[in-house]
């Protein structure tokens, strides 16, 4: 596979941390080559036994927003492919391993990895409400494509600063699937139109 590093925020995972981290390192690839960093606003006691613990590496920004952090731990990692984070819910550790050979391509800009598809009724009511994106657990995204988009806003904080970044992911013309640990698919029309502001084609391919 492409080389790979986690980036999992402190203050977006909260108390589900060291969940997030379990589930990395039991996917059963060697520690050495999936670098997590766990971005912080402060260090912390129990972010130093986290780093013992599950062979992590803080990078701690003070009094920063989400944007800044991310950007952060992005141009820190030197790794193609970069997995960051996006929600307090953890992923099984069988669908890392199950993911990381998806990455060995060259057909792909970005995955959004544990987003199941929303039942008819929610797709419904999310447009007729025009609610915010639907969050993914994770994503996945090439460090070229990343650089392309111009990273994270760092003058947006949490969740704010997600959103912009999806939003201007569909905008894009990304090559972009969605992977939930059986299904590779390509995202389609239906589950585009949830996205405000977003391209009628979320996977399109560059010329």
């Amino acid at each position: 596979m492409g080389s790979v590093c986690f980036i999992v925020d402190a203050m977006v995972t909260g108390e589900m941390l060291p969940r997030h981290l379990k589930s990395i390192r039991e996917s059963g690839v060697a520690d050495h080559l999936l670098p997590i960093l766990v971005t912080a606003t402060q260090a912390q006691k129990r972010l130093s036994a986290i780093e013992q613990r599950y062979h992590t590496h803080s990078l701690i920004t003070p009094a920063r927003p989400l944007g800044v952090r991310l950007n952060k731990a992005a141009f820190t990692s030197q790794a193609e492919w970069l997995i960051i984070a996006l929600q307090k819910k953890p992923l099984p550790a069988n669908l890392w391993s199950s993911l990381y050979p998806q990455l060995n391509t060259y057909t792909l800009d970005a995955l959004i990895i544990g987003l199941t598809r929303p039942s008819l009724p929610e797709r419904i009511l999310r447009r007729l409400l025009a609610s915010a994106l639907i969050l993914p657990p994770y994503i996945a995204v090439r460090r070229v494509w990343l650089e392309r988009l111009g990273g994270f806003d760092p003058e947006l904080d949490d969740g704010s600063a997600i959103d912009d970044f999806l939003q201007r992911l569909h905008a894009c013309p990304t090559r972009l699937k969605n992977y939930n640990g059986h299904l590779l698919r390509q995202v389609d029309t239906p589950d585009a139109t949830l996205l405000p502001n977003a391209s009628d084609a979320a996977f399109t391919p560059r010329p």
